[in-house]
C-alpha cells in the first residue's frame, strides 16, 4: 500500500497576482494558517502593473496586523514568459484587442491553461517547501467564464497533482463561488474597513494596466475586469450604506 507524503497542513502557499481576488485570498490565508508564503508568475503580461501591485499589497497586509506580519513568509516570482509566448491572448499579445472571441465562446483575454500551469508550478514549489495547502483567488462567478476557474476543473487538477506528487495537498479557494460584492464583504469580515481600503487602493485588476483612480479602485473603467469590479463595488457599497 502506497502512503502519500504528508505535508504541513498549517502552512499555505498563495497564488498571488496582486489582483482583488488573490489579495482577498492572501488575507484569508493569513487569518487561517500559521505560515503563509506567496507565489507569482511573470508570464509575459502586456503590463507589469500587477507585479508591482503584489509588493504593495503584501507590505500593506503586513502593516495591518502583527500576527499577519509574523505569518507572512517568502515571496516567489516565477518566470513563465515562454509559456505566455505560446499561449497567446489579449493579455500577452499587444496586437490582440480585448473583446469576445465568438468562435471560442470566450473573452480574448483567456490565456489557455493558465491556471492549470500556475497550479502545477505552485504545487511543485509547495512540495519542495513542505507546504500542504495551496490557496488561490479563482472565481467561478466571474462574468468572464474562464473554464480554468471552474470548480470541476480545479478539483480534477488537484487530484492529478496529488497523484503525480504522491503527496497530500489541498486547494483552498475562498472566493470561488462569491460575487464581487460578496468578495468585498468577505474582505471586510476578515480585516474590516482597513483591509477593504488596502485592496481597493493597492490591488490591480484592469486588463489595460491603467491606474486611473476611481471609487472602486484603479483602472480604465471600460475593460471587462474593471466593469465587473466596479459593479461589485457598487453593490457592496449600497449594501453597506443601506
Amino acid at each position: 500500500m502506497v502512503t502519500m507524503r504528508k505535508l504541513n497542513p498549517a502552512h499555505a502557499l498563495v497564488l498571488f497576482s496582486g489582483g482583488q481576488d488573490s489579495s482577498i485570498a492572501l488575507a484569508w490565508a493569513l487569518s487561517h494558517y500559521e505560515k503563509v508564503e506567496t507565489i507569482g508568475f511573470a508570464y509575459g503580461q502586456r503590463h507589469a502593473v500587477e507585479l508591482a501591485a503584489r509588493a504593495q499589497v503584501r507590505d500593506g497586509l503586513a502593516g495591518l496586523s502583527d500576527n499577519w506580519r509574523a505569518r507572512l513568509g517568502e515571496d516567489h516570482v516565477v518566470d513563465l514568459s515562454g509559456y505566455g509566448a505560446i499561449a497567446q491572448s489579449a493579455l500577452t499579445a499587444a496586437d490582440r484587442s480585448i473583446g469576445f472571441d465568438a468562435a471560442a465562446g470566450l473573452p480574448t483575454t483567456f490565456v489557455p491553461g493558465r491556471n492549470l500551469v500556475f497550479l502545477a508550478v505552485a504545487a511543485g514549489r509547495a512540495y519542495v517547501r513542505g507546504i500542504g495547502v495551496l490557496a488561490a483567488g479563482m472565481c467561478e462567478e466571474d462574468a468572464t467564464g474562464y473554464p480554468d476557474c471552474r470548480a470541476a476543473t480545479l478539483e480534477t487538477q488537484m487530484a492529478a497533482l496529488c497523484l503525480g506528487l504522491d503527496a497530500d495537498m489541498r486547494l483552498e479557494t475562498p472566493v470561488l463561488r462569491l460575487s464581487k460584492a460578496a468578495s468585498w464583504a468577505l474582505a471586510a469580515d476578515i480585516g474590516g474597513d482597513a483591509l477593504v481600503e488596502l485592496i481597493r487602493e493597492a490591488s490591480h485588476t484592469c486588463y489595460r494596466g491603467n491606474r486611473t483612480p476611481n471609487a472602486w479602485g484603479h483602472g480604465c473603467g471600460d475593460c471587462p475586469a474593471c466593469r465587473l469590479r466596479a459593479e461589485g463595488w457598487a453593490d457592496y457599497a449600497a449594501g453597506r450604506n443601506g
